[in-house]
């Protein structure tokens, strides 16, 4: 095939000394020269685009009809306010619109930390500031909490079932604030021209950062399978010096392969070819497995 003997890199590096919940620096290598500004870009543009998170998409605000209004004995007026809840990151479990509330009626700061919400809903940050009240003032609020991805204009937030009094508001979901990419030169033996790619991620915390990596690779990979016309041959390839990975110490590996709730076809595949533990399983290629009696690609999916 036109591909035979292109490097690609076998595993996705992190550096742990930087990693958080909020935030990581990842690199893969080494990409043929050009494959990791492709790779990189359209990584970036999904991450930014097309991951799924929880926002404010419209609030009910006591004596408020519109987002211009002023409100007594509350130093922020409603435009006001409503940026400020577009601050606030929240994780939502399950699919389902939320209810979340908000009541203050002493003098005093107004914080996130104040949100009162099911089980389901989790604010993430409990600092960000939303308002000052003053003495007399109230605030009273009820806002509709959805997922959704990247931009979505208050007009399409609009939904039927809302109660009166409501304003929709334009809302941002996407849990990952900021992404970064470089692509450097990478030596493989004595060649100095592959790519070396970096990806550097942010997040509010409602995903880890290499979890919102592999839900953008996913995602570029079920939109480009549709193009792939033919049979694919597996390159079995020689292997490069970064192959190498680090020891791994997992207790699941011992367990037995029938923990793992496959098809019967597949399982007795397995049983066939001798792989009793996930250890033995994980240790295998895909080559190797396709070669294994009645293993087809759909078992190898699986």
């Amino acid at each position: 095939m036109l591909w035979k003997g292109f490097q690609k890199p076998k595993r996705l590096a992190v550096d742990q000394s930087t990693l958080t919940d909020k935030y990581g620096i990842f690199w893969a290598q080494p990409f043929e020269r050009g494959f990791g500004t492709t790779v990189g870009n359209a990584l970036r543009r999904v991450l930014l685009s097309s991951i799924e998170g929880a926002a404010v998409t419209a609030v009910k605000m006591e004596g408020v009809l519109h987002e211009f209004q002023s409100i007594p004995g509350v130093v922020e007026d409603a435009t006001d306010i409503i940026l400020n809840l577009k601050q606030i990151p929240f994780k939502l479990a399950g699919d389902a619109p939320k209810a979340i509330y908000l009541r203050a009626d002493q003098p005093g700061v107004v914080t996130s930390g104040m949100i009162e919400a099911d089980g389901d809903v989790e604010v993430l940050d409990k600092d960000v500031y939303i308002a000052t009240v003053s003495e007399g003032g109230k605030l009273d609020m009820e806002m509709r909490l959805k997922r959704g991805r990247g931009y979505v204009s208050a007009d399409k937030n609009f939904d039927e079932d809302l109660g009166i009094g409501f304003i929709p508001i334009d809302s941002v979901h996407s849990p990952v604030r900021k992404c970064n990419y470089t692509v450097e030169a990478a030596r493989l033996g004595q060649i100095t021209d592959y790519d070396k790619l970096t990806l550097e991620v942010w997040t509010n915390g409602s995903i880890a950062p290499a979890d919102s990596i592999g839900l953008a690779a996913k995602l570029l990979k079920d939109h480009m399978n549709i193009f792939i016309n033919f049979e694919e041959e597996i390159e079995t390839g020689t292997s490069s010096s970064d192959d190498r990975k680090p020891e791994i110490h997992n207790e699941n590996l011992n367990r037995s392969v029938e923990e793992l709730e496959l098809s019967v076809r597949s399982y007795n595949c397995l049983k066939n070819a001798n792989i009793q533990t996930i250890g033995e399983l994980v240790q295998k290629t895909e080559a190797e497995m396709l070669k294994t009696k009645n293993f087809g690609r759909k078992s190898l999916n699986e």
